[in-house]
């Protein structure tokens, strides 16, 4: 009898689960690739219940167990659990996969300072994080990051901009962590928050620290938000990081068409794709995963905006939406664009942490 343990077996992919007894009445599979359900339903077996499925095209896949009665759980067999905005999932590694460099170099020393800015759609919370023992009023480069937190919890965006600092990857910097407190209003396309992210909560962060060269990252709404605020304030970023950005089209996104803010979307992601001339051209990286359902849109974005005439590195990660997989390309993507637009850090080439360079 083999081990009641989830693993990646040859070709296939099998999960496990342990009851004997089978108490449970049936166990199904919850997954973010697009099998067809029909592929997800456990078999019983002498131990309990099995699922076998060809490997995917992916370096990691993230899971969860659907048991009748109990709802979803993570995998019991598997001690890979990877926390997120919706709870923890289980995860298991495909051959080839390996973790980011950054995550095993310790840190700078650095705080983390709480910032409540007063704007048109009410308080925004910020969270600036900053290299110890530099004044505020030491002017240093600046990156804000939507969905801040959630980025410093489950993408180690903090650890990533202090291990980048003390390896002599990037310059010291400072990152301002903006919370979602409304987060679909706030990001679907919405230009009282494009007006309070610019006019409000850039401005007060620039004024605690001397800032410059104020870049703007998030993801899925966050980049859309992003891209729309500098879009409406142009001028505003001298670089845009936009990962998995849900730039939705009735073409490439007709199973969104319920989400509450759909329209808002597709009548700004039509903006942009309809203009012949671009507001401003900050440089722009993107990425996405190869078997996510926005890298289609994603494609159609980059694609556009390098026509007009904007800076834009678009690559494309064997993995889907979730945060690390964004966290797993932060270096070389998010390094290269920031080294981009502030220029290299003293005494460090350009490149992955741990790899070459190039």
């Amino acid at each position: 009898m083999p081990a009641v343990v989830s693993a990646v077996e040859g070709a296939e992919v099998v999960f496990r689960l342990g009851d004997a007894a089978h108490a449970f009445t049936g166990v199904r599979l919850w997954q973010e690739l697009g099998l067809a359900a029909e592929l997800l339903e456990f078999k019983p077996v002498d131990y309990g219940w099995e699922l076998r499925l060809p490997r995917p095209s992916v370096h990691r896949m993230e899971y969860l167990f659907d048991i009748a009665d109990l709802g979803m759980r993570p995998d019991p067999t598997n001690p890979r659990v990877v926390g997120g905005a919706f709870g923890e999932h289980s995860w298991l590694p495909l051959p080839g996969y390996v973790e980011p460099a950054w995550t095993t170099v310790a840190p700078i020393a650095s705080t983390l300072i709480p910032l409540t800015v007063e704007s048109t759609v009410g308080p925004v919370d910020v969270q600036v994080w900053a290299p110890e023992g530099i004044a505020p009023g030491f002017e240093l480069p600046l990156l804000l990051s939507h969905d801040g937190p959630e980025f410093a919890a489950y993408a180690g965006l903090t650890h990533y901009a202090g291990a980048m600092i003390a390896s002599g990857a990037l310059t010291p910097f400072r990152l301002a962590l903006v919370r979602p407190t409304s987060r679909n209003l706030w990001y679907a396309a919405n230009p009282q928050y494009a007006e309070a992210l610019t006019q409000y909560v850039l401005p007060a962060v620039q004024t605690a620290y001397k800032s410059r060269r104020p870049v703007m990252m998030g993801a899925s709404l966050g980049a859309l938000a992003a891209l729309y605020a500098e879009w409406h304030h142009p001028g505003t970023f001298d670089g845009l990081f936009l990962q998995s950005g849900s730039f939705f089209t009735p073409d490439t996104d007709p199973q969104e068409s319920r989400f509450e803010y759909y329209a808002q979307v597709t009548g700004f992601v039509r903006q942009v794709l309809t203009a012949t001339t671009a507001p401003s051209t900050p440089l722009v990286g993107m990425t996405a995963g190869t078997t996510e359902e926005n890298v289609h849109n994603n494609r159609v974005m980059a694609a556009h905006l390098a026509e007009l005439g904007i800076g834009v590195r678009f690559d494309e990660t064997p993995d889907m939406h979730n945060f690390t997989a964004w966290r797993d390309v932060l270096d070389p993507d998010l390094t290269d664009l920031l080294r981009q637009t502030w220029g290299g850090a003293d005494g460090a080439g350009a490149g992955r942490v741990g790899g070459t360079g190039a």
